[in-house]
């Protein structure tokens, strides 16, 4: 095995890792304002708790963000020199804001909580939350853009293997940019009401039937159901982004050889030795409809590009589970939604509640089937049309050394984390807190 496999490897051990945190780094402080917004508005102090309970955490979960952040900046550089070489100067600038963000975010935020007791004014204190929450969904938004940079490159010319005529603004703002950043915000959102309503939901389970519980279950179902719906219409966008600027990507997940008219939407399924689809769910025309929003548009097909720039076919499955489990948890939201005040003990019985601890980390393996969906969609190239993995890593024999090491880095970190929100949890339930 050589260093490309291992440089991929590492950074694929590394950005799942990583894609935990920074999903709660993005999703998290957007629920802790609403929260607190509630409890401002209605003066309510179970829910300026659960904003500060949730606060608390969410330190911890920066502080492992950061680790696996810097991680990635230097593997960057160091597994990936030759795309560093080319592309270096144009993703600088959104880099560089995406570090910034993070700045703001990380200083408001130790304001935001050295100030819990200090600041008389609990709007003043509320307003706090802005810039945390703003400061986490753009280092999202600036770190995706060189996601889309990689998928539509654009903001240059190139002239003999260089980029040259640099709009380091037009390369940000590229054609892939705005289905990414939507998606990717709004996956992380909905992903965070997941987690948080699954921690409300075991307590639940458990016997606690403290009104502290049910109203962080009922505000957490409540964004995640509309951040689920806001996940499936960038999803959508999504599609037919791929239809315009990365069909072979479209038609490698969904198995569609041949272009044509009313293709349909293939679920599952296996191919045979000819690459013919067997055992499948086949919808009529949805492919067509998801890729330009009427029956007869026509999908091009995976043999219309040549064998060696085809991605590869195992992306179908990828594909679909992150489809159905994104169905799934929508459906989950809208029936506690639908029956959370009319039937409150269908909801809250142990049937119902155990599906809602299932879905956290349900939500938090879409996320990352979805990241290696775009990832490995895009191969064999890691700049579309310009650059290659292969000719983009290092030459280094070792990697491979490197990759154990960081995995058990990874184990450390992963360990002292539960450890330390185990442990800063444990013997402080939130009845204690709120007497």
């Amino acid at each position: 095995m050589d260093s490309v496999f291992f440089s991929r490897m590492l950074t694929e051990l590394t950005l799942a890792f990583h894609i935990i945190f920074a999903t709660i780094g993005v999703g998290v402080p957007v629920m802790i304002a609403l929260a607190q917004w509630i409890g401002v508005k209605n003066n309510d102090p179970h829910y300026l708790l659960l904003a500060r309970r949730w606060s608390r955490g969410f330190v911890i979960t920066v502080a492992v963000g950061v680790v696996t952040g810097t991680a990635i900046g230097l593997q960057l550089s160091l597994l990936w020199p030759k795309f560093m070489e080319l592309a270096g100067q144009v993703i600088g600038l959104p880099l560089f804001l995406e570090t910034f963000a993070f700045f703001i975010e990380a200083i408001f935020l130790g304001i935001y909580m050295y100030t819990w007791d200090r600041v008389k004014n609990p709007k003043l204190h509320l307003l706090l939350l802005v810039p945390v929450a703003i400061g986490g969904s753009m280092s999202a938004v600036f770190i995706t853009t060189v996601n889309a940079f990689m998928n539509t490159p654009s903001g240059f010319d190139l002239v003999d293997g260089q980029l040259v005529n640099i709009n380091p603004w037009e390369a940000m703002f590229n054609p892939a940019t705005a289905t990414k950043v939507a998606h990717v915000l709004t996956t992380s959102y909905m992903t965070s009401a997941f987690i948080l309503a699954a921690i409300a939901a075991y307590h639940l389970l458990k016997g606690k039937r403290h009104v502290y519980y049910k109203k962080a279950l009922r505000v957490t179902m409540i964004a995640a159901l509309v951040f689920s719906v806001a996940t499936a219409v960038a999803g959508d966008f999504a599609g037919k982004f791929l239809a315009k600027y990365q069909p072979e990507k479209l038609a490698a997940a969904e198995w569609h050889f041949e272009t044509e008219k009313n293709a349909p939407l293939v679920l599952f399924g296996t191919l045979n030795e000819e690459n013919q689809v067997e055992s499948a769910i086949k919808i009529p025309s949805a492919l067509s409809i998801l890729a330009y929003g009427t029956p007869d548009g026509e999908v091009i097909g995976l043999n219309e590009f040549p064998k060696e720039e085809q991605p590869p076919l195992y992306i179908h499955y990828l594909f679909d589970l992150m489809v159905v489990i994104g169905i799934a948890l929508t459906i989950v939201a809208f029936l506690y939604v639908l029956f959370e005040r009319k039937k409150p003990q269908l909801v809250r019985s142990k049937l119902f509640l155990s599906i809602l601890i299932g879905s956290a980390p349900l939500a938090m393996l879409a996320i990352e089937i979805g990241w290696f969906f775009t990832e490995v969609g895009r191969q064999p190239w890691i700049i579309r049309g310009l650059m290659k993995v292969s000719e983009a890593a290092t030459t280094s024999d070792d990697v491979g050394i490197f990759l154990g090491l960081f995995a058990i880095l990874y184990t450390v970190l992963t360990i002292a984390c539960l450890s330390a929100l185990h442990k800063l949890f444990k013997n402080k339930p939130a009845e204690k807190e709120l007497q």
